[in-house]
């Protein structure tokens, strides 16, 4: 009988620890939808494993910068602090949220979300190079403690993209098809990556120089991206991929001289068969 509790009690315990073990649970799906300049989105969701769909239904590119303050710090904290100069303050925060898809379309990130309060913005500065959170493009957002928030971790990816200083690193060849890709920055500074499928016959530096004026058709679609990745963060995109060539591009500011990383060569060309 001793013998039978002694079992029951194990049996238990190995029950128990494997019902707080860390999974990955199914995320929550929070849409976002971008117009020229405003954000429609919750005031509130739930701490924990978040898929955050940007719908962008205006007719310029938006992306969508999640920044969580340290408690006592609001939104206009945040602007206030943008208008200095030299680095952003300790107390905020950048989280992975979604790069810029093209107009129509529709971009995705997942990630854990901690709980907090966040402000969400769009630094995107084409086609008059001032940035659109100037225009009036943020908003405020709540995340809310939830139960189990802290055991989150992400769901398994096809793929793993390496951010560095400066390149990306891929784990294995993209092919087409539906492709989960993990975004984690092993960096000393936040970056990002915006996927651009290149038109036919046409270059990165082709989506540059068209991005600098806008004129004549785009040289490539942006699919959208994970920004704001700090250092040794990581964040899942899901994206439908087909043949053809495309551009890996971070156009964060660097931290040492304030040019966009591209120009300190983080740019990369993948053909995917």
């Amino acid at each position: 009988m001793l013998h039978v509790t002694r079992l029951t009690l194990a049996v238990g315990a190995v029950a128990a620890l494997t019902a707080y073990a860390p999974t990955a649970t199914k995320p929550n799906v929070v849409t976002i939808t971008a117009t020229d300049f405003t954000f429609d989105a919750p005031d509130t969701i739930a701490a924990g494993l978040t898929t955050i769909r940007l719908v962008n239904k205006g007719p310029g590119i938006h992306h969508a910068v999640l920044i969580r303050m340290d408690e006592g710090k609001t939104t206009d904290d945040v602007l206030a602090a943008l208008k200095q100069q030299g680095p952003p303050p300790s107390w905020m925060h950048e989280v992975p949220g979604p790069n810029a898809p093209a107009p129509g379309k529709e971009a995705n990130v997942t990630v854990v979300l901690p709980a907090g309060n966040y402000t969400l913005l769009c630094f995107v500065d084409v086609p008059d190079k001032v940035p659109h959170v100037m225009k009036g493009m943020v908003r405020s957002l709540t995340v809310a403690p939830s139960y189990g928030a802290a055991r989150a971790v992400l769901p398994a990816a096809s793929i793993t993209m390496t951010l560095k200083d400066y390149g990306f690193d891929l784990s294995k060849p993209l092919r087409a098809g539906h492709r989960v890709i993990r975004v984690t920055n092993t960096a000393q500074q936040p970056h990002e990556v915006e996927l651009v499928r290149l038109a036919p016959g046409k270059k990165t530096q082709d989506v540059l120089a068209w991005l600098d004026k806008m004129d004549g058709p785009p040289p490539g679609e942006p699919l959208g991206g994970v920004v704001g990745v700090e250092p040794g963060a990581s964040a899942n995109m899901a994206v439908d991929l087909t043949p053809g060539t495309y551009s890996l591009i971070c156009f964060l500011p660097d931290a040492k001289d304030g040019k966009p990383h591209f120009m300190h060569g983080m740019t990369r060309e993948v053909a995917v068969k």
